[in-house]
Formats: structure tokens, sequence, C-alpha cells
């Protein structure tokens, strides 16, 4: 088996000046290994939006980033408050976050889509009161 590279980050809750950082630091890392930018890219919008969704919604948390050979994978693992209806929330335009984040900029309903549009798979595991598991690949 081909060796895994690990990465984690520890994501704090409503700090938005600090926000993006992780997705910055693993954009640089792709770059050294001489990943394709067009998978840069994705990796890039699709952990910034999770990132992001972590500060807004659920109390900060944990990323893992996991580089094989043939695939990225992208674990967002946060003690928030669960997502109540997993469906509703993928809808584009569908947003839960309150008009302070709203008037920062953030929160406008596009989070989880835009993951699913730039990951080749993506799976959200919820549970209401606990937190919620977010694991997002994409292939190389």
């Amino acid at each position: 088996m081909a060796d895994i590279l690990e990465f984690t980050y520890e994501i704090s809750d409503d700090d938005f000046t600090r926000a993006g950082e992780a997705s910055s630091d693993v954009k640089k890392k792709l770059k050294k290994l001489g990943v394709s930018p067009d998978v840069i890219r994705r990796v890039s919008i699709a952990l910034y939006e999770g990132e992001i969704n972590m500060v807004i919604h659920a109390n900060g948390g944990k990323i893992t980033i996991q580089i094989s050979e043939d695939s990225i994978t992208m674990i967002l693992d946060d003690k928030g408050p669960g997502i109540p209806d997993i469906d509703k929330a993928m809808q584009a335009g569908f947003s839960t976050a309150p008009d302070n984040v709203r008037n920062l900029g953030f929160g406008a309903g596009m989070g989880l889509p835009n993951m699913k549009k730039n990951t080749d798979s993506i799976n959200i595991e919820t549970k209401i009161g606990v937190g919620t598991k977010v694991t997002m690949v994409i292939n190389l």
C-alpha cells in the first residue's frame, strides 16, 4: 500500500480572522507535491467552504487531510449542533447563518453545494446536539 501523508488542523469557532488558514496551507502543500492546478482549485474551494461552515455553525473542530497516490480525503469533524435537515442544507441558497455573519459577507447558503460540486464524493454524518463529520474525496 502507498504511503499516506496526513495533516491535521484545529479550527477555532467564531474566528473569522483565521478562517481559511487550513485551506491555504493545504493549497501550498499540494503545490509543492506537484498536484495539478485543477485538483488544487477543487480542494481549496471545498475545504474553504467546509472550514467557514465550521467557524459559523459548528463551534470549530478538527480537519484531517489525507493525501494518497490516488486521492485526497478531507475529513471535517466538529462538535457543533448538527444539521437538522441535510437535504435542505444541500440546497443552494439555504442558510441558517445569523445576520451578524451575513453582514460580514458569509452565510449565502452555498457552502455545502460548493463542497459537493467540487468533490468526487461527499458523505455527511450528523447527530443533533453531538456534531457533524463531513468526508470529502477528490480522486487524482
